[in-house]
């Protein structure tokens, strides 16, 4: 689903030291554009960290950052796996409807960060920043190749590849908010960070307001921080059905 399509839904050893290589006239869309810079950010801040900066807090609670970036790669190896199964139509989500259905970005009980912690432990912190630039330069390259219309399955839903991409930016857009709390880097670009907007105005079923900027709508909306008083007002009703995402 393009922006322009969510905006007609709304209103209906060595670690690496550069992600992935620089943005091309070749891909064919914004969302996959968006996505490659999320992913290519996020590599980019995780591959400059030390082991004690692993260690760090995140805004999901329990989290620190490399249950993150674990939580992260799994979910872009299922991106990778997703963009390899083809499925038949028709599509049961697109890329509003995906976050009505599926299970919050991070709503984790005690079970499930115990077995994120085991695991984030026992990899090597150099191994795991490899391995997840190796697996997003996987998905974008891949996605890129893959017309956006396209059917794929994941997680027993069929969706385009144009609305997976978008998911996927939205996701990684909202976790690198998490992961930079304690870490000193830059937030998320523009690109990411618009179309986590475009999904929340479509959820919540009209644009917020024009003057909240972009980071502090992905905020609000993912129930990140609270809103204050005058945020508060400005959504009225819907203020009670916040956070519209996990």
């Amino acid at each position: 689903m393009t922006t322009a399509r969510l905006v007609q839904h709304r209103t209906t050893p060595t670690r690496p030291t550069s992600a992935l290589p620089p943005l091309t006239a070749t891909l064919p869309s914004p969302e996959l554009a968006a996505l490659r810079i999320a992913y290519s950010d996020i590599a980019t801040i995780v591959a400059s960290i030390e082991e004690e900066d692993s260690w760090l807090p995140t805004r999901c609670t329990g989290w620190v950052v490399r249950d993150l970036l674990v939580h992260l790669l799994g979910d872009v190896q299922r991106a990778l796996v997703a963009l390899a199964t083809p499925a038949a139509g028709p599509p049961d989500r697109d890329a509003v409807t995906w976050w009505t259905a599926a299970e919050p970005i991070d709503d984790p009980n005690f079970r499930e960060l115990r077995s994120l912690r085991t695991i984030a432990s026992a990899w090597d912190l150099d191994n795991l920043v490899r391995t997840f630039v190796e697996t997003t330069r996987a998905v974008v390259t891949l996605a890129g190749r893959t017309p956006p219309e396209a059917l794929v399955a994941t997680q027993g839903h069929v969706l385009q590849v144009v609305d997976l991409v978008t998911t996927l930016a939205v996701k990684a857009a909202v976790h690198h908010l998490d992961l930079v709390l304690e870490l000193r880097r830059p937030g998320p670009r523009p690109e990411p960070l618009a179309l986590v907007r475009c999904t929340l105005d479509a959820l919540l079923g009209h644009p917020a307001p024009a003057d909240w900027p972009d980071e502090r709508w992905a905020l609000l909306g993912t129930g990140r921080v609270p809103p204050g008083g005058g945020e508060r007002r400005a959504l009225g009703t819907a203020a009670a059905r916040l956070p519209l995402l996990g």
